[in-house]
Protein backbone atom coordinates (compact mmCIF):
# COMPACT_ATOMS: atom_id res chain seq x y z
CA UNK A 1 0.00 0.00 0.00
CA UNK A 2 1.21 3.32 -0.95
CA UNK A 3 1.36 5.78 2.01
CA UNK A 4 -1.02 8.27 -0.13
CA UNK A 5 -3.83 5.86 0.32
CA UNK A 6 -3.09 6.31 4.35
CA UNK A 7 -2.74 9.76 4.15
CA UNK A 8 -5.18 10.85 0.93
CA UNK A 9 -7.54 8.46 0.77
CA UNK A 10 -9.91 11.04 -0.79
CA UNK A 11 -7.75 10.57 -4.12
CA UNK A 12 -9.64 8.48 -5.76
CA UNK A 13 -9.56 9.22 -9.57
CA UNK A 14 -13.53 8.54 -10.00
CA UNK A 15 -16.13 10.57 -9.94
CA UNK A 16 -19.99 9.56 -9.95
CA UNK A 17 -21.50 11.86 -12.06
CA UNK A 18 -24.68 10.23 -11.79
CA UNK A 19 -24.86 12.32 -8.14
CA UNK A 20 -25.06 15.65 -10.37
CA UNK A 21 -28.54 17.26 -9.07
CA UNK A 22 -30.38 17.99 -12.35
CA UNK A 23 -30.33 21.49 -11.54
CA UNK A 24 -26.37 21.11 -11.94
CA UNK A 25 -26.65 19.45 -15.30
CA UNK A 26 -29.19 22.11 -16.67
CA UNK A 27 -26.78 25.13 -15.64
CA UNK A 28 -23.80 23.08 -17.10
CA UNK A 29 -26.01 22.89 -20.24
CA UNK A 30 -26.50 26.45 -20.57
CA UNK A 31 -22.83 26.80 -20.20
CA UNK A 32 -22.51 25.54 -23.00
CA UNK A 33 -25.10 26.85 -25.03
CA UNK A 34 -23.89 30.42 -23.91
CA UNK A 35 -19.95 29.26 -25.03
CA UNK A 36 -21.50 27.88 -28.32
CA UNK A 37 -23.44 31.73 -28.97
CA UNK A 38 -20.25 33.65 -27.56
CA UNK A 39 -18.24 31.57 -30.64
CA UNK A 40 -20.81 32.77 -33.22
CA UNK A 41 -20.90 36.27 -32.60
CA UNK A 42 -19.04 38.70 -35.52
CA UNK A 43 -17.48 41.03 -33.42
CA UNK A 44 -15.53 44.40 -34.62
CA UNK A 45 -11.56 44.29 -34.20
CA UNK A 46 -11.00 46.42 -31.78
CA UNK A 47 -14.31 45.00 -29.80
CA UNK A 48 -12.83 41.58 -30.47
CA UNK A 49 -8.74 42.39 -29.10
CA UNK A 50 -10.52 44.40 -26.63
CA UNK A 51 -12.37 41.48 -25.14
CA UNK A 52 -9.61 39.21 -25.90
CA UNK A 53 -7.16 41.60 -23.72
CA UNK A 54 -9.41 42.70 -20.69
CA UNK A 55 -10.13 38.78 -19.83
CA UNK A 56 -6.75 37.85 -20.50
CA UNK A 57 -5.55 40.56 -17.99
CA UNK A 58 -8.22 39.17 -15.33
CA UNK A 59 -7.53 35.99 -15.92
CA UNK A 60 -3.62 36.43 -15.70
CA UNK A 61 -4.50 38.75 -12.64
CA UNK A 62 -6.72 36.22 -11.42
CA UNK A 63 -4.70 33.73 -11.34
CA UNK A 64 -1.57 35.27 -9.68
CA UNK A 65 -3.33 37.43 -7.37
CA UNK A 66 -4.98 34.61 -5.79
CA UNK A 67 -1.01 33.57 -4.47
CA UNK A 68 -0.47 37.43 -3.09
CA UNK A 69 -0.27 39.24 -6.46
CA UNK A 70 -1.06 43.26 -5.54
CA UNK A 71 -1.00 44.48 -9.30
CA UNK A 72 -4.85 45.93 -10.48
CA UNK A 73 -6.78 44.86 -13.52
CA UNK A 74 -6.02 48.46 -15.02
CA UNK A 75 -2.34 47.78 -14.28
CA UNK A 76 -2.24 44.55 -16.01
CA UNK A 77 -4.36 45.79 -18.93
CA UNK A 78 -1.56 48.96 -18.98
CA UNK A 79 1.47 46.19 -18.67
CA UNK A 80 -0.35 44.48 -22.14
CA UNK A 81 -0.79 47.66 -23.76
CA UNK A 82 3.13 47.97 -23.20
CA UNK A 83 2.10 51.32 -20.73
CA UNK A 84 3.50 50.11 -17.91
CA UNK A 85 6.44 50.91 -15.55
CA UNK A 86 7.05 49.65 -12.11
CA UNK A 87 9.91 50.43 -9.92
CA UNK A 88 12.49 47.97 -9.53
CA UNK A 89 11.05 46.55 -6.32
CA UNK A 90 7.56 45.72 -7.94
CA UNK A 91 8.69 44.13 -11.71
CA UNK A 92 8.68 40.14 -10.03
CA UNK A 93 4.86 41.28 -9.74
CA UNK A 94 5.06 41.91 -13.51
CA UNK A 95 6.85 38.80 -13.93
CA UNK A 96 5.06 36.80 -12.62
CA UNK A 97 1.91 37.96 -14.57
CA UNK A 98 4.07 37.98 -17.90
CA UNK A 99 4.48 34.11 -16.91
CA UNK A 100 0.85 33.17 -17.06
CA UNK A 101 -0.09 35.21 -20.55
CA UNK A 102 3.10 33.46 -21.71
CA UNK A 103 1.68 30.16 -21.42
CA UNK A 104 -1.92 31.14 -22.36
CA UNK A 105 -0.42 33.03 -25.32
CA UNK A 106 1.44 30.01 -26.26
CA UNK A 107 -1.59 27.68 -25.82
CA UNK A 108 -4.02 29.04 -28.07
CA UNK A 109 -1.48 29.72 -30.64
CA UNK A 110 -1.02 25.43 -30.72
CA UNK A 111 -4.98 25.38 -30.82
CA UNK A 112 -5.34 28.03 -33.71
CA UNK A 113 -2.80 25.90 -35.77
CA UNK A 114 -4.89 22.57 -34.89
CA UNK A 115 -2.10 20.92 -32.16
CA UNK A 116 -4.45 20.20 -29.34
CA UNK A 117 -1.85 19.94 -26.03
CA UNK A 118 -2.03 16.44 -24.81
CA UNK A 119 -1.93 16.19 -21.26
CA UNK A 120 0.14 14.30 -19.48
CA UNK A 121 2.52 14.72 -16.89
CA UNK A 122 5.62 16.35 -18.64
CA UNK A 123 3.42 18.95 -20.10
CA UNK A 124 2.08 19.62 -16.01
CA UNK A 125 5.95 19.63 -15.17
CA UNK A 126 7.01 22.12 -18.24
CA UNK A 127 3.54 24.64 -17.57
CA UNK A 128 5.19 24.80 -13.98
CA UNK A 129 8.44 25.55 -15.06
CA UNK A 130 7.42 28.92 -17.17
CA UNK A 131 4.92 29.64 -14.02
CA UNK A 132 7.81 30.15 -11.83
CA UNK A 133 10.10 31.00 -14.76
CA UNK A 134 12.54 34.58 -13.30
CA UNK A 135 10.84 34.70 -10.26
CA UNK A 136 12.36 34.70 -6.81
CA UNK A 137 11.91 31.25 -5.26
CA UNK A 138 13.67 29.66 -1.97
CA UNK A 139 16.65 27.55 -2.93
CA UNK A 140 14.68 23.87 -2.38
CA UNK A 141 12.31 25.03 -4.84
CA UNK A 142 13.00 23.55 -8.96
CA UNK A 143 10.45 24.95 -11.19
CA UNK A 144 9.00 22.77 -13.42
CA UNK A 145 10.15 19.46 -11.11
CA UNK A 146 8.32 17.50 -8.17
CA UNK A 147 9.12 18.35 -5.05
CA UNK A 148 11.16 15.73 -2.66
CA UNK A 149 9.96 17.40 0.53
CA UNK A 150 6.67 17.52 2.56
CA UNK A 151 4.55 21.16 2.39
CA UNK A 152 1.49 22.63 3.99
CA UNK A 153 -0.48 25.10 2.89
CA UNK A 154 -2.55 26.39 5.46
CA UNK A 155 -3.75 23.55 7.13
CA UNK A 156 -3.80 21.31 4.54
CA UNK A 157 -0.76 18.95 3.76
CA UNK A 158 -0.11 17.79 0.78
CA UNK A 159 0.16 14.31 -0.67
CA UNK A 160 3.31 12.37 0.28
CA UNK A 161 6.29 13.49 -1.70
CA UNK A 162 7.31 10.00 -2.31
CA UNK A 163 4.12 10.05 -4.07
CA UNK A 164 3.49 13.06 -6.36
CA UNK A 165 5.12 11.55 -9.46
CA UNK A 166 2.39 8.01 -9.42
CA UNK A 167 -0.05 10.19 -8.46
CA UNK A 168 0.29 13.22 -10.85
CA UNK A 169 1.02 10.36 -13.75
CA UNK A 170 -2.50 8.72 -12.32
CA UNK A 171 -4.06 12.12 -12.71
CA UNK A 172 -3.34 12.73 -16.49
CA UNK A 173 -4.52 8.80 -17.79
CA UNK A 174 -7.79 9.24 -15.94
CA UNK A 175 -8.37 12.97 -17.50
CA UNK A 176 -7.14 11.41 -20.74
CA UNK A 177 -9.30 7.96 -19.81
CA UNK A 178 -12.57 6.43 -20.96
CA UNK A 179 -14.38 8.55 -17.78
CA UNK A 180 -13.87 12.14 -19.96
CA UNK A 181 -14.46 10.84 -23.36
CA UNK A 182 -16.92 13.16 -24.59
CA UNK A 183 -19.76 12.27 -26.40
CA UNK A 184 -20.90 14.13 -29.26
CA UNK A 185 -22.42 17.48 -28.78
CA UNK A 186 -21.24 17.42 -25.06
CA UNK A 187 -17.44 18.56 -25.84
CA UNK A 188 -17.76 21.51 -23.27
CA UNK A 189 -19.77 20.37 -20.38
CA UNK A 190 -17.45 17.49 -20.42
CA UNK A 191 -14.63 19.77 -20.58
CA UNK A 192 -16.12 21.79 -17.94
CA UNK A 193 -16.43 18.99 -15.51
CA UNK A 194 -12.87 17.51 -16.51
CA UNK A 195 -11.28 20.91 -16.03
CA UNK A 196 -12.40 21.79 -12.74
CA UNK A 197 -11.87 18.18 -11.28
CA UNK A 198 -7.99 18.80 -13.11
CA UNK A 199 -7.66 21.71 -10.48
CA UNK A 200 -9.02 20.10 -7.97
CA UNK A 201 -6.78 17.11 -7.99
CA UNK A 202 -3.95 19.26 -8.82
CA UNK A 203 -4.62 20.94 -5.64
CA UNK A 204 -4.91 18.23 -3.47
CA UNK A 205 -1.92 16.28 -4.80
CA UNK A 206 0.43 19.83 -4.70
CA UNK A 207 3.27 18.31 -6.73
CA UNK A 208 5.44 21.01 -6.67
CA UNK A 209 7.44 23.22 -4.52
CA UNK A 210 5.81 26.44 -5.55
CA UNK A 211 3.41 27.49 -8.55
CA UNK A 212 0.88 24.79 -7.66
CA UNK A 213 -2.39 26.82 -8.24
CA UNK A 214 -1.30 28.71 -10.93
CA UNK A 215 -0.45 25.72 -12.93
CA UNK A 216 -3.97 24.32 -12.14
CA UNK A 217 -5.48 27.07 -12.99
CA UNK A 218 -3.90 27.35 -16.17
CA UNK A 219 -4.51 23.61 -16.99
CA UNK A 220 -8.08 24.04 -16.59
CA UNK A 221 -7.77 27.28 -19.10
CA UNK A 222 -5.88 24.31 -21.35
CA UNK A 223 -8.82 21.97 -21.09
CA UNK A 224 -11.18 24.28 -21.83
CA UNK A 225 -9.80 26.25 -24.56
CA UNK A 226 -9.07 23.23 -26.74
CA UNK A 227 -12.36 21.56 -25.53
CA UNK A 228 -13.95 24.67 -28.31
CA UNK A 229 -14.60 27.15 -25.30
CA UNK A 230 -14.17 30.73 -26.28
CA UNK A 231 -10.76 32.12 -25.81
CA UNK A 232 -12.17 34.99 -23.96
CA UNK A 233 -14.50 32.57 -22.05
CA UNK A 234 -11.48 30.30 -20.88
CA UNK A 235 -10.61 32.74 -18.63
CA UNK A 236 -13.39 33.13 -16.31
CA UNK A 237 -12.94 30.55 -14.17
CA UNK A 238 -9.87 31.60 -12.72
CA UNK A 239 -11.34 34.98 -12.86
CA UNK A 240 -14.42 33.58 -10.32
CA UNK A 241 -11.87 31.83 -8.23
CA UNK A 242 -10.13 35.23 -7.20
CA UNK A 243 -13.65 37.53 -7.03
CA UNK A 244 -14.53 34.80 -4.38
CA UNK A 245 -11.32 33.83 -3.13
CA UNK A 246 -12.33 32.93 0.27
CA UNK A 247 -15.24 30.70 -0.27
CA UNK A 248 -12.85 29.23 -3.46
CA UNK A 249 -10.68 28.19 0.11
CA UNK A 250 -13.25 27.72 2.00
CA UNK A 251 -14.45 24.97 -0.91
CA UNK A 252 -11.10 23.77 -1.24
CA UNK A 253 -10.72 23.13 2.37
CA UNK A 254 -14.60 21.27 1.95
CA UNK A 255 -13.79 19.13 -1.08
CA UNK A 256 -10.67 17.06 1.17
CA UNK A 257 -11.83 17.27 4.79
CA UNK A 258 -15.66 15.68 3.37
CA UNK A 259 -13.39 12.65 2.11
CA UNK A 260 -13.55 13.80 -1.61
CA UNK A 261 -16.49 15.47 -1.72
CA UNK A 262 -16.25 17.21 -5.42
CA UNK A 263 -19.72 18.07 -5.97
CA UNK A 264 -20.26 21.57 -3.87
CA UNK A 265 -16.48 22.68 -5.46
CA UNK A 266 -18.22 21.69 -9.20
CA UNK A 267 -21.61 23.37 -8.12
CA UNK A 268 -19.41 26.67 -6.52
CA UNK A 269 -17.09 26.63 -9.92
CA UNK A 270 -19.91 26.10 -12.38
CA UNK A 271 -22.10 28.91 -11.24
CA UNK A 272 -19.35 31.64 -11.19
CA UNK A 273 -18.46 30.38 -14.57
CA UNK A 274 -22.24 30.61 -15.97
CA UNK A 275 -22.36 34.26 -14.26
CA UNK A 276 -19.14 35.00 -16.37
CA UNK A 277 -20.53 33.89 -19.21
CA UNK A 278 -24.00 36.02 -18.49
CA UNK A 279 -21.45 39.19 -18.25
CA UNK A 280 -19.44 38.42 -21.45
CA UNK A 281 -22.76 38.07 -23.47
CA UNK A 282 -24.37 41.17 -22.44
CA UNK A 283 -20.85 43.14 -23.53
CA UNK A 284 -21.56 41.49 -27.04
CA UNK A 285 -25.00 42.23 -27.18
CA UNK A 286 -23.87 45.67 -26.10
CA UNK A 287 -21.83 45.99 -29.66
CA UNK A 288 -24.72 44.12 -31.55
CA UNK A 289 -26.97 47.28 -30.40
CA UNK A 290 -24.99 49.48 -31.38
CA UNK A 291 -24.72 47.80 -34.77
CA UNK A 292 -27.98 47.88 -35.58
CA UNK A 293 -28.15 51.43 -34.22
CA UNK A 294 -26.05 52.88 -36.07
CA UNK A 295 -27.66 50.64 -39.37
CA UNK A 296 -30.97 52.13 -38.34
CA UNK A 297 -30.06 55.80 -38.41
CA UNK A 298 -27.84 55.19 -41.56
CA UNK A 299 -30.77 53.80 -43.18
CA UNK A 300 -33.05 56.49 -42.03
CA UNK A 301 -30.66 59.54 -42.77
CA UNK A 302 -28.42 57.62 -45.19
CA UNK A 303 -30.27 58.28 -48.65
CA UNK A 304 -30.21 61.91 -47.88
CA UNK A 305 -27.63 63.86 -49.30
CA UNK A 306 -25.53 67.52 -48.10
CA UNK A 307 -24.45 68.81 -45.02
CA UNK A 308 -27.45 69.32 -43.37
CA UNK A 309 -28.20 65.07 -43.55
CA UNK A 310 -24.52 64.49 -42.62
CA UNK A 311 -25.06 67.30 -39.76
CA UNK A 312 -27.92 65.29 -38.22
CA UNK A 313 -26.35 62.02 -38.72
CA UNK A 314 -23.83 62.59 -36.92
CA UNK A 315 -25.74 64.03 -34.14
CA UNK A 316 -28.36 61.18 -33.45
CA UNK A 317 -24.85 58.76 -33.59
CA UNK A 318 -22.99 61.07 -31.23
CA UNK A 319 -25.89 61.55 -29.10
CA UNK A 320 -26.34 57.78 -28.95
CA UNK A 321 -22.76 57.60 -27.11
CA UNK A 322 -24.11 59.41 -24.01
CA UNK A 323 -25.29 57.32 -20.91
CA UNK A 324 -27.13 60.70 -19.77
CA UNK A 325 -29.34 62.92 -21.07
CA UNK A 326 -27.22 66.25 -22.69
CA UNK A 327 -28.55 69.42 -21.89
CA UNK A 328 -29.06 71.92 -25.27
CA UNK A 329 -26.42 74.47 -24.33
CA UNK A 330 -23.54 71.56 -24.37
CA UNK A 331 -24.96 69.69 -27.00
CA UNK A 332 -22.47 70.92 -29.29
CA UNK A 333 -19.42 69.70 -27.61
CA UNK A 334 -20.37 66.14 -27.29
CA UNK A 335 -18.04 64.98 -30.08
CA UNK A 336 -15.43 66.83 -31.82
CA UNK A 337 -17.36 66.86 -35.42
CA UNK A 338 -20.35 68.30 -33.76
CA UNK A 339 -18.14 71.16 -32.68
CA UNK A 340 -16.99 71.21 -35.83
CA UNK A 341 -20.24 70.78 -37.81
CA UNK A 342 -22.40 73.52 -35.51
CA UNK A 343 -18.95 75.81 -35.21
CA UNK A 344 -20.55 78.53 -37.59
CA UNK A 345 -24.13 77.95 -37.19
CA UNK A 346 -26.76 79.77 -34.97
CA UNK A 347 -28.99 77.89 -32.32
CA UNK A 348 -31.44 78.21 -35.05
CA UNK A 349 -29.67 75.70 -37.36
CA UNK A 350 -29.39 73.51 -34.38
CA UNK A 351 -32.87 73.57 -32.84
CA UNK A 352 -34.04 72.95 -36.31
CA UNK A 353 -31.37 69.73 -36.49
CA UNK A 354 -32.96 68.54 -33.52
CA UNK A 355 -36.83 68.85 -34.30
CA UNK A 356 -35.91 66.72 -37.74
CA UNK A 357 -34.39 64.26 -35.57
CA UNK A 358 -37.23 63.99 -33.00
CA UNK A 359 -40.03 64.29 -35.84
CA UNK A 360 -37.75 61.11 -36.95
CA UNK A 361 -38.18 59.18 -34.26
CA UNK A 362 -34.25 58.97 -33.29
CA UNK A 363 -33.70 61.08 -30.38
CA UNK A 364 -36.75 62.87 -27.49
CA UNK A 365 -36.43 65.76 -25.25
CA UNK A 366 -36.53 65.10 -21.67
CA UNK A 367 -36.27 67.49 -18.61
CA UNK A 368 -32.56 66.83 -18.50
CA UNK A 369 -32.00 67.30 -21.94
CA UNK A 370 -31.71 65.60 -24.95
CA UNK A 371 -31.23 62.04 -25.54
CA UNK A 372 -31.03 59.46 -28.47
CA UNK A 373 -33.72 56.65 -28.64
CA UNK A 374 -31.39 53.59 -28.99
CA UNK A 375 -34.44 51.63 -27.14
CA UNK A 376 -36.28 51.54 -30.54
CA UNK A 377 -33.92 48.72 -31.62
CA UNK A 378 -36.03 46.62 -29.11
CA UNK A 379 -38.98 46.87 -31.46
CA UNK A 380 -36.73 44.46 -33.98
CA UNK A 381 -36.77 41.63 -31.43
CA UNK A 382 -38.93 38.90 -31.53
CA UNK A 383 -41.93 39.39 -29.88
CA UNK A 384 -42.26 37.35 -26.32
CA UNK A 385 -44.05 37.37 -22.84
CA UNK A 386 -42.22 39.70 -20.15
CA UNK A 387 -40.69 37.21 -17.56
CA UNK A 388 -38.62 37.97 -14.77
CA UNK A 389 -34.74 36.97 -15.81
CA UNK A 390 -32.19 36.02 -12.84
Amino acid sequence: MRTCEQTHPWLKFDADFSALSPSLWIILGECQSKCEHIARVPLRPDTRQRLFNIYLAKGALASTAIEGNTLTEQQVLQHLEGRLTLPPSQQYLQKEVDNIVKVCNETLDLILKGQIPELNSERIKKINGRVLDGLPLPDYVMPGTIRTYPVTVGSYRGAPEADCEYLLERLCRWLTGDQFEARKGQEIVTAILKSILAHLYMAWIHPFGDGNGRTARLIEFEILISSGVPAPAAHLLSNHYNQTRAEYYRQLEHASSSGGDFIAFVSYAVQGFLDGLKTQLDLMWGQQWDITWRNYVHELLGRESGLAATRRRHLALDLSQKEQPVPLAELVNISTRIARAYANKTQKTISRDLRELIDRGLIEKTPAGYCAKREIILSFLPPRASVNES
